[in-house]
């Protein structure tokens, strides 16, 4: 079976990460057809669009894209791409597994975290307006609709995966209506499912928690704007962005990407680490049911994270983009596949 795939390699160091990932997945023996497409501000440039419809066109006909970083202007310029994706294919739950990797020096080891994340709305909805002068309007949008969605996911995940505990995060003691909105519809939903502890935290209490002793927690169910500081903050328990995965779902299709900037400062420099969009890719292997070639990759790739000589430099070692993408893809085929534990996964 050939996947039909939406490549957005994205810009700055977007294009080598994906090179480098496309590698490594294409020498697993699993056919894939690519669709490539630009987005952002390069795209602007040749089609006078941001998100191209030849790009919107091969999305709604793969339904399953893998995406480089693209830039985002701070204060102004273009919405963001990410943004706009997740609203256009109602992308409605952004999954981020938080678990480390060999070797890799942290004060947090043996961390295991799901954080899901609501996607569609909250602040994030981008209804903004000024008033007047020197005064700017920022709405918050909370639907029952989105937070029971969300909610269902994330339940279904933890039944699905035998996880055993899951709180919602919210600031409804100061925000009383919508943040009361989403805890009552995930309380609704937290009935149906009796085995999984249930519980909630208030958001800012959450994050002192989570630096305190992050293995408190199992899941953490969000709103869009809470899981999007959050997910980042426990991105640092296992050694920051550059090695977290990404994935974003909805009931027709998802999207899997690296959740790091696109460092235009070492763009073309072969310095970039893609750790963090090939294990996105892992979690679309999953997704696209290619277990056994999922396990390879990963088994392969901590392999070559506990050998230092092969990693980047971002992470201690002295191999570039290519070097480390050829030391994974080495691993792949010299060594036999061990089933590592808890692999996350949404298939």
């Amino acid at each position: 079976m050939t996947h039909r795939i939406t490549l957005i390699p994205g810009d700055g160091i977007g294009p080598e990460v994906t090179n480098a990932t496309v590698r490594i997945l294409e020498a697993t023996g699993v056919k894939f057809e690519w669709e490539t497409f630009m987005a952002g501000a390069e795209a602007f440039e040749k089609y006078k669009e941001y998100i191209p419809k030849d790009l919107n066109d091969s999305i709604e006909r793969t339904r399953v894209g893998l995406k480089g970083p693209v830039t985002t202007p701070i204060g102004g310029g273009f919405a963001s791409i990410n943004v706009e994706l997740r609203k256009r294919f109602e992308l409605y739950a952004n999954f981020r597994p938080i678990r480390n990797l060999p070797h890799i020096p942290t004060r947090y080891p043996d961390v295991d975290l799901i954080i899901i994340r609501e996607n569609t709305e909250g602040l994030y909805s981008g209804i903004e307006h000024e008033v007047v002068p020197g005064v700017v309007e920022s709405l918050k949008i909370i639907t029952a609709k989105a937070s029971t969605r969300i909610a269902r996911f994330a339940f279904d995940y933890a039944r699905k995966h035998k996880r055993k505990k899951i709180h919602a995060i919210h600031k409804a003691n100061i925000m009383k209506l919508s943040d009361g909105l989403f805890l009552r519809c995930s309380r609704a939903v937290a009935k149906e499912y009796p085995e999984i502890t249930y519980g909630e935290h208030i958001v800012d209490n959450t994050c002192m928690q989570l630096v305190m002793n992050p293995y408190q927690y199992d899941m953490l169910v969000l709103e869009n704007l809470y899981g999007d500081i959050i997910s980042d903050l426990c991105a640092a328990f296992v050694g920051g962005l550059g090695l977290v995965p990404g994935a974003n779902f909805g009931d027709a299709c998802a999207i899997f990407e690296a959740v790091h900037g696109s460092a235009p400062d070492i763009a073309g420099k072969d310095l970039a680490n893609p750790t963090a969009l090939l294990r996105s890719a892992l979690l679309m292997l999953r997704h696209l049911g290619e277990r056994e070639a999922a396990l390879r990759v990963r088994t392969a790739l901590e392999r070559v994270y506990r050998t230092r000589d092969r990693l980047t430099r971002d992470v201690g070692g002295k191999a570039g983009t290519s070097q480390f993408a050829d030391a994974v893809i080495e691993e792949m085929n010299s060594a036999p596949v061990a089933e590592p534990a808890g692999e996350a996964s949404v298939s």
